[in-house]
Formats: structure tokens, C-alpha cells, sequence
């Protein structure tokens, strides 16, 4: 086989970016995925980007948020809200290995998606649904993006104040959020479920429901910190800023020209004559004031104000050689265009090159996840809309005619 999950068929029915992620993820390494879209609205992505252009100004001719989460997907259009059209979608889940959607509780049962119904048409089937806040509970059924169900309520902003002095003011800086940031967390959370179910199958012959929610996702991110507040009851029980660390060697200082370097040192005791020797100031290892490790502990305001005056002595280019060579955990904060050059990301399969049939040859990223023998690629760049309804439809045994019907009835596009 030249594709890890070749062979294995996925039902796409859902929007915007956690689920697409999901099924993306399948479809990199071989599996048939069909990404089903409402045929009057289409998918979100289709037109998002636009409105992202015109607030930050950078236009692209390449819709590459759409690229990026539905390549290697076969695109159709179903009205799920017509029993003709949820007639389709269940002739093809009878077929299915895998079915994923971002549906809301009270959305399945109307578009009659529920795993109960999607069993009974196909128990080895596996189904994954993504939710906002979970299927139980008051909040079910409420609207969500990962923004304000991973970000904001599991209170990843929150703790990233604490964590920032800048950041501190609460009154005169809003919470930031990052785009997709928990989509992407829970979209892998929902391929791994997924094929961990699929693996089950193969030794019972049945298939299984598979639940992630954002929110949850959220809780399990930050659950480095909410496992103490589970223990101590306390808010963020770590730290309350890398400025009131004990350990100097923790936190960000910034160069000459501006540039923040992190220093990530859990052992201080072992990379502090290192360090040292690094910005060239022997004396601070044996310094009275810093010397044992409970002094510079003691004595940390002091040190860290001596730390910052040197390194803005030297910009990020004198440092970064100097770090490297002492073998220090650290990294400057990069851009994005630093990210995409950075040394290490090509070498390690950060990126995949494909013909796009309009736009050329482009790149896009991968998911962090490597199998040896196995590396992603692009079969398929992402579809034009409603561009293999016709070719699947015939595929589950539809005719002509059927499909001019449903054309008629606008159960497709």
C-alpha cells in the first residue's frame, strides 16, 4: 500500500476548520474522503478569507485557508434538511468506515445524523462528532467557535495573563485569541479517537461513537495548571509571571534590537555556569549574592535586571550562535516568514508541495505527526464547489435522472 489508510472511506459532514482538520489529517495519509457542503451556502471557508483580507490588508489569489483544511477531499453538495437529500447522505454512510460532523445535538436529530441512526445503517461504521461544549449538559446545543468554546471558557486567555506582564492590565487590554488555535487541537484529538476506535473494529468486528468538544479540549490544554486547581482549589497555582519566577533562567528578555528571546531552563543548577560562560560574565557563578542556588533565588530581582542590561548589549544574530553553541533550551520569538526559513522545519516534513490545477505549485503545512514509510502527500487539491457530486453520486448508485431530480428538488447544486 502506498498510503497508510488507503482503502478506508470518510464522510466529511461538516464546516469551518476543527472536523475539515480532522478529516484532512485522514486524508494526507490515503484515505477517500468525501467533505459534504450545503448547496445554497457552501462552506464558511470558501468566503472567510475575504473578510480576513479586508481587515488585514493582505490579499492572496489562492484561498489557502481552504486548500489547507479540505485537500484530498472529493467535495459534494447536500441539502441536509430535505429527507431526499438525507436520503443521499445515508445511501453513502452505509458504505462509510468513518463518518465525522460538527453537527449540534439538536442538529442531528433533525438532519437524522444521530449515531443511533448511523449505526443502525452501518455498526462497523466509526462516527465522530465534534461539539462546542459537549453532548450533555445545559450548553449542549449552543453555538460555537473554538474562540469562545476552547479559548475563552476553558480559560486559556486568563491564564496566559497571568503569564504575560504585558498583558496585565486587564482594564486596557482586551483577551487576545488566536484563530483555529483549538480547532487544530481538537481536529487531532478527533483523528486519533477515531482511528483508536477504527483499530477496535478490527478486533470486534463493530464499530463505535467517538465525542471531542472544544471546550474540553481547552480544559485539557491548559491542564498542566487546571490539575493544580483541581488539588489546591487555588487560580493558576504554577506562577504568576515569568518576571516573578524563582528561577532567572525561566522566562523572556529582549536584545539590542527589540528581539524576545525565551529561556526555558527547568535546571538552573546545571545550565547556570553554562549560561555564565555564555554572556561572558564568569564572576555572577560565584557570586556571593547569587551563590548557593537559595541566594539567587533570594536575590532574583537583582539578577534578573543584570541579566536583562547584558543581553540588550547584543542583537539576536550575536546571541543566537552564542546560545547554540552552550547548548541552552532557548529560542528567539519568530515570525511567521522566520518560521516557514527556519533550518529545521523542512528537513523534518513541516510543509507539502503539490500542483494545484490553478493556482500553480503551492505548499502547504502538515500535522506534526510522522510515520516512517508513510509520508503525507497531495492527491487532490481542495474542491470547487459542488465538483464531485455528479462522480460520487454515480459512484452509490444513482443515475442521470436521479441526480436531475434531486438537481430539480435543490436537494444538490
Amino acid at each position: 500500500m502506498s498510503n497508510l489508510l488507503e482503502g478506508i472511506k470518510v464522510l466529511d459532514v461538516s464546516q469551518v476548520a476543527a472536523v475539515p482538520m480532522a478529516a484532512r489529517i485522514l486524508a494526507d495519509r490515503g484515505a477517500d474522503v468525501i467533505h459534504v457542503e450545503n448547496p445554497k451556502m457552501g462552506d464558511q471557508f470558501r468566503s472567510l478569507l475575504h473578510f480576513m483580507s479586508e481587515k488585514t490588508g493582505i490579499r492572496s489569489e489562492i484561498n489557502y485557508l481552504w486548500e489547507h483544511y479540505n485537500r484530498n477531499k472529493k467535495g459534494i453538495t447536500v441539502d441536509l434538511s430535505q429527507e431526499a437529500g438525507q436520503a443521499v447522505v445515508h445511501r453513502i454512510v452505509e458504505s462509510m468506515d468513518i463518518v465525522l460532523t460538527n453537527l449540534r445535538p439538536f442538529e442531528l436529530k433533525r438532519f437524522r445524523m444521530e449515531y443511533e441512526t448511523l449505526n443502525r445503517l452501518n455498526p462497523r461504521q466509526v462516527a465522530g462528532f465534534l461539539t462546542g461544549f459537549g453532548k450533555e449538559g445545559p450548553d449542549k446545543d449552543k453555538p460555537a467557535y473554538d474562540h469562545v468554546a476552547y479559548w475563552a471558557r476553558s480559560g486559556v486567555p486568563h491564564r496566559l495573563r497571568t503569564l504575560s506582564p504585558a498583558l496585565q492590565g486587564e482594564d486596557v487590554v482586551p483577551p487576545a485569541f488566536m484563530p483555529a488555535f483549538g480547532d487544530h487541537m481538537a481536529g487531532m484529538s478527533l483523528a486519533c479517537g477515531v482511528m483508536m476506535a477504527l483499530f477496535a473494529r478490527e478486533r470486534t468486528g463493530k464499530g463505535d461513537e467517538v465525542n471531542v468538544s472544544l471546550f474540553h479540549s481547552g480544559a485539557y490544554q491548559i491542564s498542566f495548571d487546571l490539575s493544580g486547581t483541581l488539588v489546591t482549589g487555588k487560580d493558576c497555582p504554577v506562577m504568576d509571571s515569568y518576571d516573578d519566577s524563582p528561577n532567572v533562567l525561566y522566562g523572556q528578555y529582549q536584545s539590542k534590537d527589540g528581539r524576545w528571546l525565551l529561556f526555558s531552563v527547568l535546571r538552573p543548577d546545571r545550565y547556570w555556569p553554562k549560561f555564565c560562560r555564555a554572556i561572558g560574565r564568569e564572576d555572577l557563578e560565584e557570586d556571593p549574592r547569587f551563590n548557593p542556588f537559595e541566594r539567587m533565588i533570594a536575590n532574583r530581582v537583582e539578577l534578573r535586571a543584570i541579566i536583562e542590561e547584558i543581553l540588550r548589549s547584543k542583537t539576536l544574530a550575536q546571541w543566537r550562535p552564542i546560545f547554540d553553541a552552550a547548548q541552552l533550551p532557548w529560542s528567539p520569538v519568530q515570525s511567521l516568514p522566520e518560521v516557514v526559513d527556519d533550518p529545521q522545519a523542512r528537513p523534518n516534513g513541516f510543509f507539502v508541495g503539490y500542483e494545484h490545477p490553478e493556482y500553480g505549485p503551492i505548499e502547504g503545512v502538515t500535522d506534526p505527526i510522522k510515520v516512517t514509510g508513510y509520508p503525507e502527500s497531495v492527491r487532490l487539491p481542495a474542491p470547487e464547489f459542488s465538483q464531485h457530486t455528479e462522480e460520487v453520486l454515480l459512484d452509490y448508485g444513482y443515475s442521470w435522472e436521479d441526480i436531475t431530480r434531486l438537481r430539480e428538488q435543490g436537494v444538490l447544486f
